[in-house]
């Protein structure tokens, strides 16, 4: 027997990213999108960020709560984009194996930090709507620190049992992933040992994090609604409804294709290998790329400021 084929990966010095199993010979087509909802991504967040700076009108809970969204769509989008693109152009495949436990964290807590940014916006819409008048008092600078840092806080402790048991596993069956970037369960099922803990707890954390953050903002959206529709006049509850109707979208952009990615890892074993990566991916891209261009759009304060730099360049 070859050597090939005894090699020891019980503590393997690094890990083979495949990318997306199946489409190899597309890689640099696929990565064409990629790369420009990255651009987006990065473009589209830094302007959120430098708007909501410049302007001393925006320095309230709900622009506050946007910068933390944008920055988490930084470090997210960063995290993935970098080490696929490398894959796509170059055939890099190579990941040392505790950069990959270290990419792993920070994909999985900046997805439950942003997850815990939404609840943290339908509070602020919540409050904002329905006890309008003491909005002001309720989230004041201080609570919407406490608020931001426990929100911080949840994503670094959840997350940090991931690597932690990850890495004392034994990999004695392969070192190829066959992945675009470092998942929690992708790397778990190459483990040769019992998996249980990491998978329970996967699996508790996931029902945690989706059904808790669901919840809230299902509750706090029904009262946002009850509220509306109590308003006298249609136009009323119309621009009333509008101040909602971009967290709404940014929300429905980030939990559907999460929860449609989970639910094809987990039960979908019909689902094509590459159909599941793509998916994969897009819960990891598609919301950095969007939520930027949809508050852009449909927020009055953010595009009135942005057309103004545009038409002030250089006057």
């Amino acid at each position: 027997m070859s050597d090939s084929n005894t090699t020891d990966f019980k503590n393997p010095s690094t890990f083979i990213l495949l990318g997306i199993p199946g489409l190899e010979m597309g890689h640099v087509w696929i990565s064409i999108p990629f790369c420009t909802m990255y651009i987006i991504a990065i473009l589209g967040n830094i302007t959120i960020l430098f708007i909501v700076k410049m302007e001393p009108n925006l320095h309230v809970p709900m622009y506050y709560f946007l910068c933390m969204l944008a920055v988490t769509d930084l470090f997210l989008s960063t995290s993935i984009l970098p080490k696929t693109l490398a894959i796509f152009w170059f055939s890099y495949r190579e990941i040392d194996f505790s950069a990959c436990f270290i990419q792993m964290y920070f994909i999985h807590c900046f997805s439950v930090t942003e997850s815990g940014i939404f609840v943290a916006m339908a509070f602020d819409r919540y409050v904002a709507i329905c006890h309008p008048l003491r909005h002001s008092t309720i989230l004041t600078n201080p609570v919407v620190a406490k608020i931001s840092l426990a929100v911080m806080l949840r994503g670094i402790v959840l997350i940090l049992p991931y690597p932690f048991l990850g890495k004392r596993w034994p990999y004695c069956r392969t070192n190829i992933i066959p992945h675009s970037y470092c998942e929690h369960m992708a790397v778990v099922k190459l483990v040769c040992g019992d998996i249980s803990i990491s998978s329970y707890y996967g699996l508790s954390v996931t029902f945690l994090v989706m059904g808790l953050d669901v919840f809230s903002i299902t509750v706090s959206y029904i009262q946002i609604l009850r509220a509306i529709f109590s308003l006298p006049t249609k136009d009323a509850r119309l621009k009333t409804f509008g101040t909602c109707s971009s967290h709404l979208c940014v929300i429905l952009a980030f939990y559907i294709p999460g929860l449609f990615s989970f639910l094809t890892h987990r039960f979908g074993h019909n689902v094509p290998l590459h159909f599941h990566i793509l998916i994969a991916n897009a819960y990891l891209l598609v919301p950095p790329v969007l939520n930027p261009v949809i508050y852009g759009m449909r927020t009055k304060p953010i595009r009135t400021r942005l057309l103004w730099h545009f038409t002030h360049k250089g006057t």
